[in-house]
């Protein structure tokens, strides 16, 4: 009778000897597979919250920085305007915002 290699992937530790016996004779090979519990949390848990709350910081950081390039913007047109403009006028009040340049 050819002899036949342990079927399966897990079978190969089973020594040649053993399992060829084991044919032979018609006992059953019992395979034991020792296997831990995960008594941890997996990854997962920690890293989608930590995903999130990165992203939430990213776009918080971004909007400010967004608002003060507005603002600074907004605060250079206003100069160029005023300087542009001379003395201002409203009801016969004349008030004159910048000093002369000369």
């Amino acid at each position: 009778m050819p002899h036949r290699a342990p079927p399966g992937t897990i079978a190969p530790h089973i020594p040649a000897d053993a399992y060829r016996r084991a044919e032979a004779t018609g006992q059953p090979v019992v395979i034991v597979v020792h296997t831990t519990d995960g008594t941890g949390r997996p990854l997962s848990h920690f890293l989608y919250p930590l995903a999130v709350a990165g992203a939430g910081a990213l776009g918080i950081f971004a909007t400010i920085a967004a608002l003060l390039a507005l603002l600074d913007f907004a605060v250079h047109t206003a100069v160029s305007i005023a300087a542009a403009t001379g003395p201002v006028s409203v009801g016969g009040i004349t008030v004159k915002l910048f000093g002369s340049k000369r």
